[in-house]
């Protein structure tokens, strides 16, 4: 198990903020919070408060995309254009769905992971009050030309799963963040679990904060509603009832779990590989959530076989990685029998 006055050493040196916890089952083994979900009022974090997700989120909008194949709806070979119609029309007519889930579509990003750009950089083109609904991002989507050809290799894109998001709402006819409503967080009872609007947050939501020290938010800095491509707000215990309950079927048959957690690419340059919107363990069964951005940090690993959840949220741009880095080397320890 996790050396616990490591863990707090390392939390302190780093300024980690946020919330460090084990699950295995239906016990919590490990818990520890750390600093401030609200520094001007001093609100401590706890492990019931909510964190924005970031990217983690993403695997909500696959395994809402996945609901639709289930359906009948979509197919993963489907080309994109055929939703896109006029709009964004650098996207390669060979795109398909498959392509988006899997980051090997190539298409040109609106928020380049690899560009040169700080996390505390004001990067959206637009007012971030005006991106709620997946539909608003097209004006920004285009005018990016294509890495590689569709399915040649893995590139990791944001983009890509805002388009998804669009394919969803188009399909549907109702807006991105209800339709993984009913269909990803309803199914799984997560009661606490919600794409929130960063400028009316409650009481129990952590703010994102820029730097180690001070009051700057990220509020200026991110779509004011999370979207395909990230930003729900969860909490440790909702995130490790999203695992058992994605593991017994209960947000998409077994068959696709299977096929979601079945990996598509290695991607060496994070020691993960990639599913369909799952990143998976280089050696081990274990499926992971990540996300980075201004002001928020996640990473939840989760092994089936034992039913053990391993998350870190924090609520700050810095000071994470150290104790990521703590939990990755101690995870076949935290698999251990006690």
């Amino acid at each position: 198990m996790i050396d616990l006055d490591k863990l707090d050493a390392v939390a302190l040196e780093r300024s980690f903020s946020g919330v460090v916890t084990i699950d295995v089952g239906d016990r919590r083994v490990l818990e520890r919070s750390y600093r401030l979900a609200h520094r001007a009022l001093q609100v401590p974090n706890t492990p019931t408060t909510r964190f924005a997700m970031a990217s983690g989120s993403k695997s909500f909008t696959a395994l809402a995309i996945m609901q639709q194949v289930v359906a009948g709806t979509l197919r993963l070979q489907d080309p994109v254009r055929q939703y896109l119609g006029d709009d964004l029309p650098l996207i390669d007519d060979g795109v398909t769905i498959e392509h988006l889930l899997t980051h090997t579509s190539g298409i040109g990003d609106y928020l380049d992971e690899d560009a040169d750009w700080d996390r505390a950089d004001h990067v959206l083109p637009v007012p971030v009050h005006t991106l709620e609904t997946a539909e608003s991002f097209v004006p920004i989507l285009g005018g990016f030309p294509s890495k590689h050809a569709p399915g040649a290799r893995f590139t990791y894109c944001n983009g890509g799963y805002i388009v998804l998001a669009i394919v969803l709402e188009r399909v549907t006819g109702r807006q991105f963040q209800d339709v993984v409503d009913t269909d990803v967080i309803q199914p799984a009872g997560l009661a606490s679990t919600a794409y929130l609007r960063s400028d009316e947050l409650p009481g129990d939501a952590a703010l994102g904060y820029l730097h180690p020290e001070g009051d700057r938010s990220n509020v200026l800095h991110l779509p004011v509603r999370g979207n395909g491509d990230g930003g729900a707000y969860t909490s440790a215990a909702d995130l490790h009832r999203f695992w058992q309950a994605l593991h017994a079927g209960a947000i998409v048959p077994l068959d696709v779990v299977a096929e979601v957690t079945r990996p598509r690419s290695e991607v060496p340059e994070e020691d993960l590989r990639y599913g369909l919107g799952f990143w998976l363990h280089p050696d081990d069964p274990a499926v992971v959530l990540g996300g980075f951005d201004a002001g928020v940090a996640l990473r939840s690993t989760h092994d089936p076989a034992t039913g053990t959840t391993a998350t870190v949220f924090s609520n700050c741009t810095f000071g994470s990685g150290a104790v990521v880095e703590l939990l990755q080397e101690s995870w076949p320890e935290v698999l251990a029998p006690a």
